[in-house]
This record gives C-alpha cells, sequence and structure tokens, in this order.
C-alpha cells in the first residue's frame, strides 16, 4: 500500500487565495494515484496521498526563508 506525502507552501496560485483549493487538491490525490498506477500497477483503492501545506514563512530554501529567495531569483533573472 504505498503513501505519498505532498508537502506545499500555504499559498495561493490565484489573486486573494491564500491556500491549495480543494479542487486542486483533488486534482493532487487523482494524479498521485495515476502516477502510482501507471508506474507501480497499484490501483487507487491501494494508495494514500497526504497533503500537508506548511506556512511560506516556515519554508526555506537556498539557506533563506523561501520569500526572501524568490526576491534574489527574480532580482538575478533581470
Amino acid at each position: 500500500m504505498p503513501i505519498v506525502t505532498v508537502q506545499l507552501t500555504r499559498e495561493g496560485t490565484e489573486p486573494g487565495v491564500d491556500h491549495v483549493t480543494a479542487e486542486q487538491k483533488a486534482a493532487i490525490f487523482q494524479g498521485m494515484s495515476q502516477v502510482l498506477l501507471d508506474v507501480l500497477g497499484k490501483p487507487h483503492a491501494w494508495t494514500w496521498v497526504v497533503i500537508q501545506e506548511v506556512d511560506v514563512q516556515d519554508w526555506g530554501w537556498g539557506g533563506l526563508p523561501v520569500l526572501e529567495y524568490r526576491k534574489q531569483l527574480a532580482q538575478e533573472q533581470q
């Protein structure tokens, strides 16, 4: 029985949305289950998917808080 944990920052992808929506989570559940079916032949009924949303201030990247790191990347790309 596969168990997949997906960790995401708690922020939206659309203006005014500060979380992953129920529809997006449903798509993640479906997609992760489908990958395990396609690759390992594991039926959807055997697959558990857990989504953990992490506050953006609790996520680090490249030795920095993720928002600071993103700012740095954006400046470098200009």
